[in-house]
């Protein structure tokens, strides 16, 4: 019986198979010893036993670290995504401008603002608030948080928000042009709502990001949810007990976000296969790419 070649790569061989086996074992038998190492190190120092999980089966435990923490978390995630659907709506039209300045100055702010690391920029602007007294000092580190993940994902957004436009087919613009539509029209009533819909999974997918980032500001004393676990597990001596609550938290929101993302991009494909159109796909742009690289793949 004859294999059928692979159009991409050989299909291995007897020896190659054997290898691959042994290699796939050790790598197995590598990460098993190194999670028991682990497990065994907080085991032996009392974390897995009943009564550090206790605390969770009481209410104000809930109440006093734990939902506060998760307000704190949702609140700077949906501040930080609406601020910068607007920033990077603004930038992302102006970064198809024809004016070449525009374009410039747009692209230059977006490419900084991508360089700079979320956490460095979380820092300087706390640092930067609280010598000016720009807020409140309830709200100095929620309004840090907010701006550096506002400038961050703004500036992706913005990127999305130009593929999303350049994705649409020319012959819509150009047949907004014979109808005589001005820029301002032709973007308004024909390109952005299209691209809207089109960018919508990988917007979503931004909304992911910007949520985990929102656990950064932890290190400016942000009450956030990883804040609060830390400050549950010295209250009760239980702090791998309370982190992996939190994670557990965690990773139920974002799967619910990317949940809806990959519904959401199911459906939007399905209606733009009828019309003709194209979909940003929620994994196509690269977040966390290099600045002055397209994120888009």
């Amino acid at each position: 019986m004859t294999r059928e070649a692979s159009v991409l790569y050989d299909a291995p061989g007897p020896a190659a198979r054997v290898r691959n086996i042994v290699y796939s074992v050790l790598v197995f038998a590598v990460v098993a010893a190194a999670g028991w190492f682990v497990y065994r190190g907080f085991a032996d120092k009392g974390q897995f036993t009943a009564e550090k999980w206790e605390p969770f089966l009481d209410g104000a435990v809930w109440s006093t670290y734990i939902l506060p923490g998760l307000r704190g978390t949702v609140v700077a995630a949906l501040l930080s995504i609406v601020f910068a659907l607007v920033i990077g709506m603004i930038f992302g039209i102006a970064r198809l401008s024809d004016h070449r300045w525009v374009r410039w100055t747009a692209g230059t702010l977006v490419e900084i603002a991508r360089a700079v690391p979320v956490l460095i920029l979380m820092i300087f602007l706390f640092a930067l608030y609280s010598e000016y007294d720009l807020f409140e000092s309830e709200y100095l580190a929620l309004g840090a948080v907010v701006t550096a993940l506002t400038i961050y994902n703004g500036s992706v957004i913005a990127e999305i928000v130009r593929a999303g436009i350049l994705s649409l087919p020319k012959g819509q613009t150009e047949a907004g042009v014979a109808l005589g539509l001005r820029k301002g029209q032709l973007m308004r009533l024909i390109l952005l709502p299209q691209a809207i819909t089109a960018m919508l999974p990988a917007l979503i997918s931004q909304m992911v990001v910007a949520l985990k980032d929102s656990a950064l500001g932890y290190v400016i004393t942000y009450e956030e949810v990883v804040r609060s676990a830390q400050q549950l597990g010295a209250a009760e001596s239980n702090t791998i007990p309370a982190l992996i609550v939190v994670a557990i938290i965690m990773i139920v929101l974002n799967v619910l976000l990317s949940t809806t993302a990959t519904w959401l991009e199911k459906r939007l494909r399905s209606g733009r296969r009828k019309r003709g159109g194209t979909v940003v796909a929620a994994d196509s742009v690269i977040g966390d790419a290099v600045p002055g690289v397209d994120i888009t793949k």
